[in-house]
């Protein structure tokens, strides 16, 4: 075997521990925090729906690029992972802002805001970052919630599928970084240039 393919092997069994380990991590007791949707106020635990489990996307908000980069890429899990699970993405931005935001990108999320507030701050995905974007696994048993496994999101992570993509070709955050729009304005605008989005 070549150095790379031991190393994906390692990889690969890693990725397998990593699976089991989290699987055994065991359940610690969170409160019933408050959200806020186009509805108006909703709790963690109404999030749940019907489910026990649930997964509740940390996003910073439209003002990153990367954030955007993440929900987009999971944006086509969410039928999937709707059929079994309750999925929520939360960010600061007010319900309204949020909403468009999510239409503009064609979003399917239920949304939420924590407004900043107590949530982002005591469930965050990593100790000293109280708005670092990622997921963060809750189980839900009668009237209980519990965090289950947490994980923040950056380049390179299993979260977002284009990082391997881009080692294939040798490249990676140095060489790409994702915006909000590929459209570049053309040096001649054949529609008379009237009211370009850029």
């Amino acid at each position: 075997m070549s150095e790379l393919a031991d190393a994906e092997k390692a990889l690969f069994e890693l990725t397998q521990k990593v699976s089991q380990l989290r699987a055994k991590t065991p359940l610690t007791p969170v409160r019933n925090y408050e959200f806020t949707d186009l509805q108006g106020t909703v709790s963690l635990l109404d999030l749940f729906g019907d489910k026990t489990i649930l997964f509740v996307i940390h996003n910073m908000g439209d003002a990153c690029r990367y954030c955007t980069l993440w929900a987009d890429g999971l944006n086509g899990f969410v039928p999937h992972l709707e059929s079994r699970y309750a999925l929520v993405l939360v960010s600061k931005n007010d319900p309204q802002h949020q909403r468009d935001f999510a239409n503009a990108r064609g979003w399917r999320f239920r949304m939420a805001s924590h407004g900043g507030g107590d949530y982002i701050r005591e469930q965050t995905v990593m100790s000293d970052y109280d708005n670092m974007p990622g997921v963060v696994c809750y189980v839900r048993e009668g009237e209980q919630i519990f965090r289950k496994n947490a994980q923040p999101f950056g380049p390179g992570d299993q979260f977002c599928a284009i990082w391997p993509m881009l080692s294939l070709a040798g490249e990676g955050e140095a060489e790409w970084h994702p915006q909000f729009s590929y459209w570049h304005r053309p040096a001649v605008l054949e529609d008379g240039g009237a009211n370009p989005d850029d």
